[in-house]
């Protein structure tokens, strides 16, 4: 440095001073400084100390010679020292330059700026405040310091900046935040807990409303809750604990709806450490139970993206099981946001209700919730008051909740807790909302159907609840109307169904999709064997719980009036024989004419229909035209199968009915009519021994006093019968001649 020059009112001595390489030289210029600047403060003479201060800090502190930067920091600092209350007043003056000595490469000199600037803080106090954004700035890098000397001095500076905040009422939180979200996201383990600290303290003041600026920090924590130091977590941990508890306190006046696309992208998780991963999606699924439970239909337009990261959540293990408790609570809670009044069209106000083009516009897939705000901030989410007039008003994204239900039904890797939920979603939907939904119901259809092929009974079970309610919702009079697809299976199946809008007249209670839903069981059936056989019955009986039995079998027999599969339909017909008793109504004798002409398609699966139904002596009629039939070893295995069930329970009242000999003949002489067509196997044998249970066999009559049904004409059903029987031979005949399949016939 050149010291001729003119640095007054600095003295020649004090220059050469603040130049030496000796700390104990410096402080002695320091010591003179003060003396001098005291003496302007004195004569009030503001010129000389900014002309003192000026020189310092440019000829110094901000000299490219180490000792003279420095002589200029302790300069500095005396200055402040000298100058006391009223360095107020030339903080900036004195702050800038030595804030430029943080970014030092010497670390003795960021020491001696740490201390320079501590002195200068120490003396401003509350005065520094218009500054703290710079001086944060700069404490937030020395925070990462390499050099324990530098990082020990900062946090003492760092420690009183602390001290001063937390006494003042002054705070510029307003201009502090931009900052704080623009710092939270740094990757240094040292400066995210300079950060976090910072935040603990300013939540502790009662004057600073940090909550009101949760949305800009928040993602930020979740951040720092993934960091590797356990240290560092716990302290993320206390914080957003903190703020936790301050939102239950003041729910009205919290910003729920800025905050919940934060935690449903965290509520996901990531690929990153399963530890930290398993932490931030734990933390993040308890703040999002809690804004459900306490902001209520706000969080309704969110309901996709929450569904989005709650569902997979449920499948976890027990290894997750706090996360999947919580996941559970959520969902539990969001369902009963659903009320009928989201299934009323309403011109929502555009302030309160997020666009649909922009709806549109986002994916759920990657977490995102169809409201319009983008990545960089959430400042501009409408904000809804749980308690305002308005709270009714909240509208809720049905389209993009039915689009992730659907998405997870598609997905095989989907889990069957997951599955259960979304099939209980839908069915909750379709009791809420039923006008509104079942617009999707032929976009979801083709996935529930194919969804009763699934492992689970429960997910089955679940799955014919939702599509029973589909098939009798009187919703579906008015929105289901009949689709070319269900057109086409009837026009092929040449089977008279409802017109556009009404019922089939087989089916008065049910709807449109009724018909079109026994269409397509009965397809799945026939197109998967394993299907019917391993789970045919049960759903079957499940169905006529939730639906009218008596719809079930007249829309099956309906159907397969005409199929042209004959063994899927003698198959399927079998399974259907255990739901008719009695025939003393007009409406039951219907029924069971209309069941009796598609189970022709199989004599003894008929013949069973007539026990069913306690028509003994058709049974005994029919029994009679066995001779002419072609008995095969198909033939006599149905008629085994017959044996077996009339041991069964479900004819329990036919084998008592076997007591009152007098009034049911041809009961008893039906069954010894299959006797004689058995034979001598284990099935004659059982039926043998149940007929010498007979009493007094002698007293068999040929007349009946059991009331005949009306309304049946059993000699138009017998030739009904007949023509079934020789489509069946003329069928067999053909197969025969091709060899394609052989019948095991009997040798007689």
């Amino acid at each position: 440095m050149n010291t001729e020059k003119d640095f007054s009112p600095l003295t020649p001595n004090i220059v050469r001073a603040l130049n030496d390489k000796l700390y104990e030289k410096r402080k002695v210029a320091a010591l003179e400084i003060e003396k001098l600047v005291r003496e302007f403060v004195a004569q009030n003479n503001s010129t000389q100390i900014k002309h003192v201060i000026q020189i310092l800090a440019t000829e110094f502190a901000l000299s490219q010679h180490p000792h003279s930067r420095k002589g200029g920091l302790i300069g500095l600092a005396a200055c402040s020292i000298a100058l006391g209350k009223d360095s107020g007043l030339y903080l900036k003056e004195l702050i800038e330059p030595v804030l430029a000595c943080f970014n030092d490469s010497d670390s003795r000199l960021r020491y001696y700026a740490c201390e320079a600037l501590y002195n200068i803080v120490k003396v401003a106090r509350g005065a520094v405040l218009p500054h703290f954004n710079v001086l944060f700035d700069g404490l937030s890098k020395l925070a990462a310091d390499p050099d324990p000397n530098v990082k020990s001095g900062s946090e003492l500076l760092d420690r009183l900046l602390k001290d001063i905040v937390t006494e003042s009422n002054k705070f510029d939180l307003v201009a502090f935040v931009p900052l704080l979200r623009e710092r939270i996201y740094s990757n240094n383990q040292y400066a995210r807990q300079f950060i976090i600290s910072w935040i603990l303290v300013l939540e502790s003041v009662p004057d600073i409303n940090l909550l009101e600026y949760l949305p800009e920090i928040l993602d930020g924590l979740f951040q720092i809750l993934g960091d590797s130091s356990k240290e560092i977590r716990k302290m993320c941990e206390v914080v957003l604990g903190e703020f936790l508890k301050e939102i239950k306190k003041s729910s009205p006046n919290v910003k729920f709806a800025e905050m919940a696309n934060i935690l449903v992208i965290h509520c996901q998780g990531s690929d990153d450490s399963k530890l930290t991963n398993d932490l931030i999606q734990l933390t993040a699924m308890s703040w999002m139970r809690e804004f459900i439970q306490l902001a209520g239909r706000v969080m309704l337009p969110y309901s996709s993206g929450i569904l989005t990261a709650v569902l997979p959540c449920l499948s976890y293990d027990n290894h997750k099981k706090n996360t999947k408790e919580a996941a559970s609570a959520c969902n539990h809670s969001l369902m009963k946001l659903v009320t009928p009044e989201d299934d009323v069209e309403e011109a929502m106000p555009p302030s309160s209700v997020p666009d649909d083009s922009s709806c549109k516009s986002r994916e759920v897939q990657d977490g995102s919730l169809n409201t319009s705000q983008d990545s960089a901030g959430f400042s501009n989410i409408s904000f809804f008051m749980p308690t305002s007039a308005e709270r009714t008003s909240v509208t809720l994204d049905l389209d993009g909740i039915v689009q992730v239900l659907d998405r997870h039904l598609h997905d095989p890797g989907t889990g069957m807790m997951t599955r259960i939920a979304v099939l209980k979603w839908l069915y909750h939907l379709y009791i809420k909302t039923p006008r509104k939904i079942f617009r999707h119901t032929d976009s979801l259809f083709p996935v529930l159907m194919k969804t009763l092929s699934d492992e689970s009974d429960e997910v089955i079970l679940k799955d014919l609840e939702l599509l029973a309610e589909i098939a009798s919702s009187p919703a579906g009079q008015t929105e289901a109307s009949e689709s070319s697809e269900t057109t086409d299976i009837k026009s092929e199946l040449q089977v008279p169904g409802p017109k556009s809008g009404d019922c089939s007249p087989s089916t008065p209670s049910m709807n449109s999709y009724f018909y079109k839903f026994m269409i397509k069981l009965l397809r799945r059936f026939s197109m998967e064997r394993k299907l019917l056989d391993m789970r045919g019955a049960f759903i079957i009986r499940q169905l006529c719980l939730l639906l009218n039995a008596e719809n079930i079998f007249h829309s099956m027999a309906d159907i397969l009036l005409k199929e042209e599969d004959l063994k899927f339909a003698s198959t399927m017909l079998f399974q259907l024989r255990n739901q008719l008793k009695d025939l003393r109504t007009q409406e039951s004798c219907a029924l069971f004419c209309c069941l009796y002409r598609s189970w022709c398609h199989n004599p003894v699966a008929t013949v069973s229909l007539c026990f069913l139904t306690q028509n003994y002596k058709h049974a005994y009629d029919l029994i009679q035209k066995f001779g002419d039939l072609e008995v095969t070893v198909d033939f006599l295995i149905e008629v085994d199968k017959l044996v077996q069930l009339i041991e069964c329970p479900i004819f329990t009242y036919l084998r008592l009915q076997l007591l009152d000999v007098e009034n049911n003949p041809y009961l008893i002489k039906a069954l010894y009519g299959l006797l004689m067509l058995l034979p001598q196997s284990q099935a004659f044998q059982l039926l043998s021994h149940r007929l010498h249970c007979v009493p007094n066999p002698e007293l068999m009559r040929t007349r009946s006093r059991r009331p005949t049904p009306v309304d049946i004409d059993y000699g138009e059903l017998l030739q009904h019968f007949d023509r079934v029987q020789n489509k069946h031979l003329e069928i067999r005949n053909q197969r025969a001649g091709r060899s394609e399949y052989p019948d095991k016939k009997l040798g007689i």
